[in-house]
């Protein structure tokens, strides 16, 4: 019988859970962190909902936080386990847990090119460090390094940095945002949740308290459809933030082996995000500006790109298992 894993893409708000055997992803299921106690029991839940004939052996998850010990605390998400006791809770012989950007990371060096959409840049240079990063719940950041024969995925906390700002109006906006924030990083206003954020400094900056409160999903249908004006801003100010953000993880990798944007939030922009001040933003650099201009910057046309790499990743440890 065939060795089968089971996958887990956890983030702050959704679970993406699947089997990988030699042939692909199967059965794969998505389901709300909130309605369970921790990551052992939303597994347990999928195994019953699809009727695993099989228990897997072989378990692999990505994470949406540093997972640097036995003990596992999420960013965006009460949840926090040890990896032993999962491990044991669901009679696992291996369990590997790791970033979730690392497992976006671990796709990126065999990704289809039909997935990959051309920011800007010049081409990608065999050997050269990449870096990936994306806006979802937090913001996620990784980067990929040559070994010499493969590229090694190396998870980050870049989603963490101190975001900076340029003109009046963002230190006027960051400003108002230290009410809530002691330190305004990168993930406060390059997510879902910095979305928000935004749209309700900017409400209350510029005495617009006859708006209503909105969620990120709102915010961006009504930035898009022009319906607002402050959700525009607030998108329009995003994308700029995701920009300078991206540049600054390029020039630290020096990643002419190209920068990857994923996460949910761009891929459902379309036209939009190709319009925005994002590329500017990016190259903007000053004396390194024109040596920006030749990295390149592809957005990934995936909305779960991390279970690609946690399949392969599984596949790995299946084969020599």
């Amino acid at each position: 019988m065939s060795k089968t894993s089971l996958i887990a893409d956890i983030g702050g708000t959704n679970a993406r859970f699947g089997i990988v055997d030699s042939k692909g992803i199967r059965d794969l299921v998505y389901l709300e962190c909130r309605n369970y106690t921790g990551p052992a029991e939303a597994a347990e839940a999928y195994l019953k909902k699809i009727g695993v004939q099989t228990r897997p052996e072989i378990a692999v998850f990505a994470v949406a936080g540093p997972v640097m010990a036995d003990l596992v605390n999420f960013t965006g998400s009460p949840w926090t386990f040890r990896i032993s006791q999962v491990k044991e809770q669901l009679k696992l012989a291996t369990f590997e847990v790791m970033n979730d950007f690392q497992a976006v990371a671990l796709a990126i060096p065999d990704i289809s090119p039909t997935l990959l959409q051309k920011i800007g840049g010049g081409e990608p240079k065999q050997g050269w460090a990449k870096g990936v990063l994306g806006p979802g719940t937090g913001l996620g950041v990784a980067s990929l390094f040559w070994n010499g024969n493969d590229y090694l995925a190396n998870p980050g906390e870049g989603g963490h940095v101190t975001c900076p700002a340029t003109s009046d109006r963002e230190f006027n906006i960051f400003h108002r945002l230290r009410v809530k924030y002691h330190h305004i990083s990168a993930e406060r206003v390059c997510s879902g949740k910095g979305l928000e954020n935004l749209y309700n400094a900017i409400r209350v900056l510029d005495h617009k308290f006859d708006l209503p409160d909105l969620e990120a999903p709102e915010i961006s249908r009504n930035a898009l459809n022009g319906s607002c004006e402050v959700c525009k801003e607030s998108l329009d100010l995003m994308l700029s933030f995701l920009g300078r953000v991206a540049g600054n993880l390029a020039l630290t990798l020096n990643a002419h082996g190209g920068i990857y944007i994923a996460g949910g939030i761009p891929t459902k922009l379309g036209d939009y995000f190709f319009q925005s001040a994002f590329w500017e933003e990016f190259k903007a650099k000053g004396r390194m500006s024109e040596l920006m201009e030749s990295i390149p910057v592809y957005l990934i046309k995936h909305d779960a790109i991390g279970l690609l790499g946690l399949e392969q990743h599984a596949k790995k440890i299946i084969a020599g298992f």
